[in-house]
């Protein structure tokens, strides 16, 4: 990682001063900001979100997805906590701590606006920064960037459903005309556009790809920061009145975060992969597409909302959190190979 990256949750927290503070000195800016907007799109933020994601999408080499079968049993165990364990095991925490035992010290009318936005946030699987978690882990690459590109398939299809059942099943109403231009606006469009923008690279060689990659990943995280600013300038009020809301937010999130890297560890153990494999499988199974959850929640409840604010305390904590558990999985190499994991991977491969 680099310096910017490694300090990630710095710049969130000076963002978060930034915004407030530019909130309240000029809030006919950002009134102006929240007025353009074009089908409930707000088009400055889409413009954002678009510089956000397009970049970490250029990484993504979808012909990666034949090498899934070599390692079938990681995927399968990745694939089982993105997509059956995740989205629902964060409901269920936020209903209970949000929605029962954090609600006296919440506003009451955004509640149901919070865990709509826990839920946006678990229902999307990381996509750029695990690249970063398994490289810090010595994950096996091959592993990383095929799971990456079957879970971005798969969201394209499976994110808009998922997140409609989980909100109806929190008893929140699903705007689902908006759920499905944020999957068009911020999932399907950017895909086609950065795989054309990446063969079009290629064509010129893979050294092509690598320096537009290294030139546009300051403007990703730059986006994301300004992005953040103008979350935090709407939500600078209800933050001032109530700073304990992204405490008692960032609580669910860290249960989640943990619950699923460890379930994720463990199963792989289980099911004999080897540590190389389920390092990177813990990581990919704890970790969130957070810019495409802050995209959804604007567009869906808007940049004042509670959800917005949610997916923005998801950020917040990404980068300490996912460092933690790259600490603790290369910490626990020796338990997880004593367990057989290693040696029942070399039969397993053998037999392949």
């Amino acid at each position: 990682m680099n310096l910017f990256e490694r300090y990630l949750s710095l710049w969130v927290a000076l963002c978060i001063v930034a915004g407030v503070g530019l909130g309240h000195l000029v809030p006919g800016a950002f009134a102006t900001i929240a007025g353009a907007e074009v089908a409930r799109v707000n088009l400055p933020v889409a413009g954002l979100v678009w510089l956000m994601i397009i970049p970490m999408l250029l990484k993504i080499d979808f012909g990666a997805l034949g090498q899934v079968r070599e390692h079938w049993r990681g995927v399968g165990v990745t694939l089982f906590i993105n997509w059956a364990v995740k989205p629902f095991s964060m409901a269920l925490l936020g209903s209970l701590f949000i929605g029962h035992l954090f609600a006296p010290l919440l506003p009451s009318a955004q509640i149901p606006s919070y865990i709509a936005g826990l839920i946006l946030l678990a229902a999307a699987p990381c996509t750029a920064m695990v690249f970063v978690w398994s490289n810090l882990c010595e994950g096996e690459p091959h592993f990383t960037l095929s799971q990456v590109a079957l879970n971005d398939v798969i969201m394209v299809f499976a994110f808009a459903p998922l997140v409609g059942l989980l909100l109806g099943v929190a008893s929140i109403a699903v705007p689902w005309a908006t759920l499905l231009i944020s999957v068009v606006l911020y999932i399907v469009v950017p895909v086609i556009i950065a795989q054309l923008w990446r063969r079009v690279l290629l064509a010129s060689g893979p050294a092509a790809l690598q320096k537009t990659q290294h030139r546009l990943q300051p403007v990703s995280l730059l986006a994301l920061l300004t992005t953040l600013v103008l979350l935090f300038g709407f939500q600078g009020e209800q933050i001032i009145a109530q700073p304990l809301v992204i405490v008692l937010l960032a609580v669910p999130i860290l249960i989640q975060v943990y619950l699923n890297a460890g379930l994720a560890y463990w199963l792989s153990r289980r099911f004999g992969v080897a540590w190389c494999v389920a390092a990177p499988a813990a990581l990919i199974g704890a970790s969130n597409f957070f810019e495409l959850a802050v995209a959804a929640a604007i567009g869906l409840f808007g940049l004042n909302s509670g959800a917005a604010l949610a997916t923005v305390v998801g950020v917040l904590v990404e980068v300490p959190v996912m460092l933690s558990v790259v600490y603790l999985v290369k910490a626990s190499r020796g338990w997880y190979e004593a367990g057989g994991g290693a040696a029942a991977a070399v039969k397993n491969e053998a037999q392949a």
